[in-house]
């Protein structure tokens, strides 16, 4: 019996999560350094990590289906310094860029709270990017005990 597409598919497919689990794992000392080219691969610009974008989720939750996550900016929401926008990558999700926030200066509060879906234990990174067009950056290590991306 001969490999079929959907083996050699699922073969990759392991073989590339498993690489990017190796990468991002908690212990891993180059962590921080791979999500600055993650976020560099997205949207091609170098991303500073700041204090100022706070990303809150439980360390360890016990499904990846539902995780509650929260996001908040400090900003003034002025026209001359404000958030544009918010990215969120889990880089070990099918669909990395799990999900995506625009704001208005003066007509919104730079603050969300909703919950995405986590294949595996990992790093989910946050990516503000203010007015001025510079990349703000944070991450945070989620261990979800089921697959919640099948």
């Amino acid at each position: 019996m001969g490999l079929t597409r959907r083996d050699v598919l699922m073969a990759g497919c392991a073989g590339g999560g498993a690489l990017a689990s190796a990468l991002f794992s908690p212990g891993s000392a180059c962590a921080q350094d791979e999500a600055v080219k993650l976020v560099e691969r997205f949207t091609g610009r170098t991303p500073t990590v700041s204090d100022r974008l706070h990303l809150v989720m439980p360390a360890v939750f016990p499904t990846g289906y539902t995780v509650p996550m929260d996001l908040d900016i400090d900003s003034p929401m002025t026209e001359d310094d404000h958030v544009k926008r918010i990215r969120v990558f889990a880089p070990q999700n099918p669909l990395i860029e799990v999900a995506g926030f625009n704001f208005v200066p003066r007509r919104s509060i730079a603050r969300v709270s909703t919950r995405i879906r986590l294949a595996e234990p990992q790093y989910v990174v946050a990516v503000a990017e203010m007015s001025d067009g510079t990349l703000l950056m944070t991450k945070t290590f989620v261990d979800v005990a089921t697959n919640g991306c099948i």
